[in-house]
């Protein structure tokens, strides 16, 4: 493809220097890529400006750059106002903007966003679709499985991964959409057919510094022209704020507040939940979900919402979501054949550990024990606040590693210590998380629950940079046969 095609109509060129006729066989972003003929974005990042990396690339074998500012190079340069957003508009371009051929839903929000998707997906194949799935637990093309390291994707491995999806016939893709995706201008270019808001709670503010920030970022999925539909959950107060800048069509969805589409007569075990859907003025839906959880009602009706907003029918829906039995992390019962209960969630914020715990306590009948760790490199904030949750819903904690990355392991926890000494509640210090489990298990006795939480899906561990292999899946079947 010629560097001409790639920078038609994109909005962010400034001016060129160079043969554009230059023919372009790769993209990327990453200049210790091997590459033939690659077009190479110059990224200026928070640690490091790819500007300066533009020799390196060359040398292995790009032939031109997309630039913010020219630099010497003896190749052709693209200047551009925003490298970022020009790379998701060109990697799109280069693919042959392949998501034009399929039907976009994004779920954005703090929590929720990957059983939503899972649920969408699961009532859009109920309805004779073929899907595509972008999110946290990586990419799927039905029921094939494509490794992803990010929530949403760089651009170049969005739109490589949107034209497989294409090519294989997918009608639809089903994506989590994160604010980290918003800002950094990964879904430049997209037009999501419907878009839902789960709900916002503090994470990631070692990005986004305040609150206010996060929340404008997910409120711009909405508001600048990346979805044609919106369903919003109007329990969540911030909702009220998309709405008044909110120019599209939209659905409303809750429990508590009124709402176009809710849920009612919600009855909670520990195999599932049960309740109604209603649409002001049409007809009553009952549901019987084999996930449990207050929170999963909500996950469900924001599934609906998204399908009916697509003119799925009401018998889709149901199937599709009484047919999906877990989503992998999300409050998965393993299988230990033991008098107690172990559960893997991937709770990894305050919000998201309170829900977990407030669940599992309804059909807790000994003992409820919290294992868990918070993130290093991250929101700092959060960590005292995860401690006393886990003090006030637990009858034990046990507090240990959780992907340190960089810092030091035990600074982390004793950052949670301090929010969990304001409780009352016994709690041990076990910074391998192998060990930590180990102890979790051995301590366990009849009728309790024992909730690893924060892994989740995750099949690593990653300490002073290392990622070192570590499935808790696994981990907990090798401890109970060593026990």
């Amino acid at each position: 493809m010629k560097l001409r095609v790639l920078i038609e109509n994109m909005p962010y060129l400034v001016e060129t220097r160079g043969d554009l006729d230059t023919e372009i066989l790769s993209v990327c972003s990453n200049s210790r890529e091997k590459t033939e003929k690659g077009l190479f974005f110059c990224i200026p990042g928070a640690r490091f400006d790819a500007h300066d990396y533009a020799p390196q690339a060359i040398e292995n074998g790009c032939v031109a750059l997309v630039v913010d500012h020219f630099i010497d190079a003896a190749v052709p340069q693209v200047k551009v106002t925003n490298c970022r957003a020009a790379m998701s508009r060109m990697a799109a371009a280069f693919y042959g903007n392949p998501a034009e051929k399929m039907r976009l839903v994004g779920v954005t929000g703090t929590k929720g966003k990957t059983t939503s998707t899972y649920m969408i997906k699961s009532i859009l194949e109920q309805a004779g679709m073929k899907v595509g799935l972008v999110g946290t637990t990586g990419n799927m093309i039905g029921d094939k499985r494509i490794a992803s390291n990010y929530t949403t994707p760089d651009p170049i491995d969005l739109q490589r991964d949107l034209r497989a999806m294409a090519d294989e016939g997918v009608q639809a893709v089903v994506m989590e959409v994160s604010a980290h995706a918003i800002d950094m201008h990964r879904l430049d270019g997209l037009v999501f057919e419907v878009g839902a808001y789960t709900n916002l709670s503090q994470d990631h503010l070692d990005y986004f510094h305040t609150m206010e920030k996060y929340f404008e970022c997910k409120k711009a999925f909405f508001t600048t022209g990346m979805v044609r539909n919106a369903v919003l959950n109007v329990d969540e107060e911030t909702s009220a704020s998309v709405l008044d800048d909110l120019s599209v069509p939209h659905l409303t969805f809750g429990i508590a507040a009124d709402a176009d589409l809710f849920a009612r007569d919600i009855e909670i075990t520990e195999d599932g939940v049960s309740f109604e859907i209603k649409l002001q003025g049409m007809h009553t839906l009952p549901i019987h979900l084999r996930m449990t959880g207050m929170f999963n009602v909500y996950n469900a009706i924001a599934a609906a919402s998204c399908a009916m907003v697509l003119g799925i029918s009401a018998e889709d829906i149901k199937a599709g979501l009484e047919g999906i039995k877990n989503v992998p992390g999300r409050i998965e019962m393993l299988p230990t054949n033991t008098p107690y209960r172990v559960i893997l969630d991937y709770a990894h914020a305050p919000d998201a550990l309170d829900n977990i715990l407030r669940t599992c306590r309804t059909f807790t009948k000994g003992r409820l024990i919290a294992l868990f760790g918070c993130g290093g490199d991250r929101d700092k904030g959060k960590r005292p606040i995860m401690g006393r949750i886990g003090g006030e819903l637990a009858d034990l904690c046990i507090l240990t590693s959780d992907n340190p990355r960089n810092e030091d392991p035990m600074l982390i926890l004793a950052a949670i210590e301090e929010g969990i000494r304001e409780t009352e509640v016994p709690y041990v210090i076990i910074e391998n998380r192998r060990e930590a489990i180990r102890h979790a298990l051995e301590i366990g006795r009849e009728g309790d629950v024992i909730v690893l939480c924060g892994k989740g899906h995750e099949t690593y561990q990653e300490t002073r940079g290392v990622k070192t292999p570590f499935d808790e899946k696994v981990v907990v079947a090798e401890l109970l046969s060593e026990m």
